[in-house]
């Protein structure tokens, strides 16, 4: 984080009532954390969740990567690959980079060039309006099964992540570890697969 430079002609810089910036702060579609809360109170945000996958030879999906986080108060919990759809960014391009950020550049996530999701999931900030659940706001996700390739070494404030199986993946234990409901989506993630039983 960075704070800005002064403005060269002497006066304040329009972002100086912020004191830390992340280095991107002149891309004009950023939001200051201060804004970022403020469209949160009255927008829906769009995302895109992918969760990792490893197939075998015949495309048949043998395992699901669930990362695992610890949360800000110490708690550890399991989720997925999840992040906000930047203004002017297509889906595609916001699926690579949340996958990269937090599974590593290695990962080599096979993704078509219109990919398309499984669900759209709604989470509130109410729990009990959905399956789904975000304390911070009212998100609309896009979620999508990635087959990934490559080595996955997990980034930003994941830990690590595990590879289960399809059955261990559908498991109320596993569930009952995600965050935010997330487990449905896991579940819904392997019968669209075709893989739920």
């Amino acid at each position: 984080m960075r704070t800005p430079d002064p403005d060269p002609e002497g006066g304040d810089d329009d972002l100086s009532r912020f004191s830390e910036l992340p280095a991107d702060a002149n891309n004009p579609a950023w939001l200051s954390e201060f804004e970022l809360a403020e469209a949160r109170r009255r927008l829906p945000m769009l995302y895109v969740e992918a969760i990792p996958v490893r197939a075998d030879g015949s495309g048949l999906v043998t395992e699901l990567g669930i990362l695992l986080r610890s949360t800000p108060l110490g708690e550890m919990t399991r989720t997925i690959v999840s992040g906000r759809v930047r203004y002017g960014e297509t889906v595609r391009d916001a699926l690579f980079r949340h996958i990269e950020n937090d599974l590593g550049p290695m990962a080599f996530p096979l993704l078509p060039l219109q990919p398309l999701p499984f669900t759209v999931a709604e989470y509130f900030p109410l729990p009990g309006v959905s399956a789904y659940h975000d304390d911070r706001q009212h998100a609309v996700s896009l979620a999508f099964v990635v087959p990934v390739t490559g080595t996955c070494e997990p980034r930003q404030d994941a830990l690590e992540i595990t590879w289960f199986s399809p059955e261990e993946a559908a498991s109320d234990a596993v569930s009952a570890e995600m965050e935010g409901g997330r487990g449905t989506l896991i579940r819904m993630a392997l019968a669209n697969l075709g893989l739920l039983r």
